[in-house]
């Protein structure tokens, strides 16, 4: 039997990259998708294609994870489809690079906005309708652990997504509730392409502090995300998983 099969999952920012990723594989493992935008509802709707084309369910909905209305409109798109709701990834997330004396307040704003703010009312939305068993998965990252410079903004969202994660899981644990934060390293995405990194001397330099000496790829991050996401790891709350290839 398939991982996640009768299971229920929401995918913030799963029109491309790490996002589709995972919710194209929640989806091979059984579970029904909620395939979640904010800007690009064409490949938000071609990753339900894909996944209805492998004979598996799936719907796109759109909406800003920073509001709360459109948070909780997300998470009852997956009660109205679906009727239930056991597995959220907070996956919508933003990013740049700036040295200190560059850092805006609207930059700042945007990046805690995103990824910070819309990870609580994502998961604040979803928690009357998770019930024991269910998962909740936070999309940290390993630059948490690394700290380069010119990150300061980005990096301190993602301190703030570990401190969360581990807020909640003592939170939630008393209801059954798994959360846990994936850390990323580098990993080759459409941003990383369209913002200039993949091919640059800073993708050359990350791949060569990582160990196993290559970025990551979407699909690296998705099948760490559905072992969170089933009973596998189910004595597993709290933590937070590298994937980034010994990169750290």
């Amino acid at each position: 039997m398939s991982k996640l099969q009768g299971k229920v999952a929401l995918v913030t920012g799963a029109s491309k990259g790490i996002g589709a990723a995972i919710a194209k594989a929640l989806a091979a493992e059984g579970a029904a998708v909620v395939v979640a935008y904010s800007s690009s509802q064409a490949g938000a709707q071609a990753v339900v294609s894909d996944i209805e084309g492998s004979g598996g369910r799936a719907v796109v909905a759109g909406g800003d994870v920073t509001q709360a209305t459109d948070a909780a409109r997300l998470v009852q798109t997956a009660i109205d489809k679906f009727g239930r709701l056991d597995i959220v990834v907070n996956n919508s997330g933003v990013y740049a690079f700036a040295p200190i004396e560059e850092i805006t307040a609207e930059e700042f704003h945007r990046q805690f906005n995103t990824n910070v703010l819309g990870t609580l009312l994502v998961t604040q939305a979803a928690v009357k309708h998770l019930g024991e068993g269910a998962s909740v998965i936070n999309i940290g990252s390993a630059i948490t652990s690394l700290t380069p410079a010119a990150t300061a903004v980005y990096t301190g969202t993602k301190s703030a997504i570990d401190g969360i994660t581990s807020v909640l899981a003592k939170e939630l644990g008393p209801k059954g509730i798994r959360v846990n934060a994936i850390r990323p390293g580098y990993t080759e995405t459409e941003g990383t392409h369209s913002s200039g990194i993949t091919g640059s001397d800073m993708e050359k330099g990350m791949v060569s502090m990582t160990p196993l000496g290559r970025a990551g790829q979407p699909v690296d991050i998705a099948r760490v995300a559905v072992f969170l996401a089933s009973d596998e790891a189910a004595w597993i709350t709290g933590d937070h998983l590298n994937v980034a290839g010994g990169l750290q």
